[in-house]
């Protein structure tokens, strides 16, 4: 060890479920540096303590946003949450919360997979061109629009932070809602309609109790908590506009 190196306690929240009646705390003593990451504290721990530990990780960029789990109860990305800041510990570490602990660190996400594919999470043109014709132009002011919500990567730490989402998990949620409003607010889209549906909903954005903890939690600066109000305007607009349009439906 260099003289560089510290120490320090990681307490994992861990759930076996061959073994484990419900998840049990195990404590791990860590060597670490100053620019050691919680993940890298994990894979310590897996490579030289305990190969048993589960938990997923990918880039290790705060890009893939797998590494997501709750650092001493805050959502957290693993990989671009340093020890040094959490010093002198202990570090507790556990599964994201509000979703169904599979094993370990690991939680089960088929919910918010659902949802996503809900909202279609792509461009649906306004109208076909052919190669011919070129691509769809947009202007910087259009791109504006929607660009903040575009960054999103899914890592659902803004799941783990909703209380409504704890309350209720049918909620929609503040990271499809964002997404959908990322679509809906593109200038080259016509597929709002399709996914007025879920806007409107029981569960979508009228489900939002506004507490706005999404928001701060965000790697990447999303703002899901404005995007929601966003469309509850939005959405408000569609109800009063149904008695003034023919067809029931605002465009």
């Amino acid at each position: 060890m260099s003289e560089a190196q510290q120490t320090i306690e990681i307490r994992v929240l861990r759930y076996r479920p061959e073994q484990d009646e419900e998840p049990v705390w195990q404590s791990y003593t860590v060597p670490f540096t100053d620019d050691m990451s919680v993940l890298q504290g994990l894979q310590y721990i897996k490579d030289e303590l305990d190969g048993t530990l589960s938990f997923r990780w990918s880039c290790r960029m705060a890009i893939c946003g797998s590494c997501g789990m709750m650092v001493n109860a805050q959502p957290k990305l693993s990989c671009q949450t340093f020890l040094r800041h959490l010093l002198p510990g202990p570090v507790r570490i556990e599964g994201l919360a509000h979703f169904p602990i599979e094993r370990d660190l690991v939680v089960n996400v088929e919910g918010f997979i659902e949802k996503l594919e809900g909202i279609k999470p792509y461009l649906i043109p306004k109208e076909e061109r052919t190669l011919a014709q070129g691509e769809y132009l947009q202007t910087p002011a259009q791109l504006e629009r929607f660009e903040q919500f575009s960054s999103c990567i899914n890592c659902m730490l803004c799941y783990a932070a909703c209380p409504q989402f704890g309350l209720n998990p049918d909620f929609t949620g503040p990271g499809v809602l964002a997404l959908l409003h990322r679509y809906n607010a593109d200038s080259r889209d016509g597929g709002r309609a399709q996914r007025q549906e879920v806007m409107n909903a029981e569960e979508g954005v009228w489900a939002c109790t506004a507490v706005g903890y999404c928001s701060e939690v965000c790697p990447k600066h999303v703002d899901p908590a404005n995007a929601v109000n966003q469309n509850k305007v939005n959405s408000a607009k569609d109800y009063f506009l149904r008695f003034l349009s023919p067809k029931g439906m605002h465009k």
